[in-house]
């Protein structure tokens, strides 16, 4: 029986069809779930407008409108998609509706319930983000070469500490590590540099997305 049918209801802030952005998968169409609410509130957040609002859809209804795209790609991003509980029996959903499925999580909340087809992209927030403290570090044994992990840096002292803690979990041994400078703050050629003289096994990103439409929501 399929979750969907069990009347799970979530908070949508949007669903729109954009190219994807950032990870190994930027710059291919995708649909973007975006859901309402975070517990995290990152100095750098550039999706605040999710926070609150958005509008209640079963995980039906939400199917429909992405079938509307027929996408090969399909995000489920937020605020924190895990802060809501029906997140889990969405992305299972949309799984077996075909789609190629990602997740973009914050890194605070239990990656373990997430369906082992979808692609978790996982923040690991860094002391300049405001939220290092709320990394749950027990995610990280349970990353596949399937995900992908996150850094989103503000300055050198960000990217000093990222490189530790890659060296101290051995992450690139485990998935993908994306390393991205925050939009006005880091230099992207800077911290290409960097990536370059420390040999890091990483792969840069800078947000496509933010390069072809700006801070407009819905891209």
């Amino acid at each position: 029986m399929s979750h969907a049918t069990s009347g799970a209801q979530l908070r949508i802030a949007e669903i729109f069809y954009s190219l994807q952005g950032e990870t190994s998968r930027a710059g291919l169409p995708t649909v973007f779930i975006r859901l309402t609410g975070c517990p995290l509130r990152c100095a750098y957040c550039d999706t605040a407008y999710a926070f609150t609002g958005g509008q209640n859809m079963s995980v039906a209804e939400i199917l429909k409108q992405v079938a509307g795209y027929s996408p090969r790609y399909v995000t489920v991003t937020g605020g924190e998609p895990l802060a809501q509980q029906d997140s889990l029996a969405l992305l299972h959903d949309l799984c077996d509706a075909g789609y190629e499925v990602s997740l973009e999580t914050g890194g605070a909340l239990d990656i373990g319930g997430v369906d082992a087809r979808v692609m978790r992209v996982v923040d690991i927030k860094t002391p300049a983000s405001g939220e290092a403290g709320k990394n749950r570090w027990e995610n990280l044994p349970l990353l596949t070469a399937h995900d992908e992990i996150k850094f989103v840096l503000c300055d050198e002292a960000d990217y000093q500490w990222a490189r530790q803690i890659m060296q101290q979990y051995r992450l690139s041994e485990k998935c993908a590590v994306l390393f991205s400078p925050v939009n006005g703050a880091l230099d992207a050629t800077r911290l290409a540099e960097w990536i370059l003289r420390d040999r890091l096994p990483v792969r840069l990103q800078i947000q496509l997305h933010k390069l072809l439409w700006g801070n407009a929501p819905g891209h």
